[in-house]
């Protein structure tokens, strides 16, 4: 079985979204685990009338945790609530290309939702999709979307709550260090931009590098701002 969790603070447009989007899949082996970080608006209505499990969040790493210990699945994918995928069947292509390659971890290509001049699909395979690519055995990335058997999730103990950013990347590399490491080629992420728009492009894109830099050095970001949902006041 696969379990889904997808962190969630007041969430109930693109949850809704989501859902549905996983939903028309034709793989049904699933189970979809919403942990909420206390959300105001009706993101847990939604949740619960599509059968999803609630499970305690917080901030992401938290709530992946929370939603990881609950997870009945053998294999968990994390994803941000925000995400859209392509092509439709994007899950039962994530599963096949996941056991074929017998990796213990994996994350996806990206690209984000609609393009500007700083944000499109040249900017993300130059600054994040060829270097992830190239990098994949020497510094593996993963962010936004994460598939991970839950035997090795438990082995790493999971995402380290205490780092402020860049905690998915740090956990994609401590699990890589006792399973192989892989891309999701067969499937494309697409990400929003709000974070890129209501904190400045030049501002998110050099904290991430920074972030970056400091893993490589194998110093985590444990004290770099971070806001969960503060710019849902600007959608």
């Amino acid at each position: 079985m696969l379990s889904i969790i997808i962190p969630t603070l007041n969430e109930e447009k693109n949850i809704e979204k989501l859902l549905k989007i996983i939903k028309d899949n034709e793989f049904n082996d699933y189970e979809i685990i919403i942990a909420d970080a206390g959300s105001k608006d009706n993101t847990l209505k939604i949740a619960k009338e599509n059968n999803c499990i609630i499970s305690e969040g917080g901030l992401p790493a938290k709530g992946r945790n929370c939603g990881a210990e609950i997870a009945k699945g053998d294999v968990l994918l994390f994803m941000d609530a925000d995400l859209d995928f392509y092509p439709k069947q994007f899950l039962e292509l994530s599963m096949k290309e996941f056991d074929r390659k017998k990796i213990g971890i994996a994350s996806f290509p990206i690209y984000p939702q609609r393009n500007n001049i700083y944000m499109n699909p040249i900017t993300l395979n130059v600054f994040y999709n060829y270097p992830q690519f190239l990098l994949q055995k020497l510094f593996p990335m993963g962010a936004m979307a994460i598939m991970v058997k839950k035997e090795l999730f438990n082995k790493v103990n999971g995402f380290d709550e205490k780092i402020s950013l860049a905690e998915d990347h740090y956990f994609v590399q401590q699990a890589s260090k006792k399973e192989r490491f892989g891309i999701i080629s067969s499937v494309k992420l697409y990400m929003p931009l709000r974070r890129f728009e209501t904190d400045g492009y030049f501002r998110t894109a050099f904290k991430y590098l920074f972030c970056a830099i400091k893993l490589a050095l194998g110093k985590p970001s444990r004290n770099t701002e971070y806001k969960f949902g503060h710019y849902k006041e600007n959608e």
